[in-house]
């Protein structure tokens, strides 16, 4: 599985229902699951972004067949990172020449 954040901003839409938002969320956990997507954690923010999602997918496929998904709603705009932990990262460097 990939780690990837998942940052979003409210459309119009989106602020005007905010009240709505967590069952969204709730939805958005429950689509996730059928594309093989684990949502470990929402967390909604202050500044530049509203809410970050960090998930686990499969690959980049099905994360995308997610967003569009949830796009479609109209109530956040996405901007998607992909995330590595400390043995990925490891990985990658040990692909690296020393000819730095």
């Amino acid at each position: 599985m990939q780690t990837y954040l998942i940052m979003g901003k409210f459309t119009e839409k989106g602020i005007t229902n905010i009240k709505q938002t967590t069952e969204r969320a709730d939805k958005f956990k429950e689509i996730a699951a059928k594309f093989g997507i684990k949502v470990l954690q929402i967390y909604w923010l202050i500044g530049k972004y509203d809410v970050v999602n960090i998930v686990e997918a499969p690959d980049d496929q099905a994360l995308e067949a997610l967003l569009v998904r949830v796009g479609a709603w109209g109530n956040v705009r996405t901007t998607t990172f992909r995330a590595f932990d400390k043995k990925e990262m490891d990985a990658i460097l040990s692909k690296m020449d020393d000819t730095i």
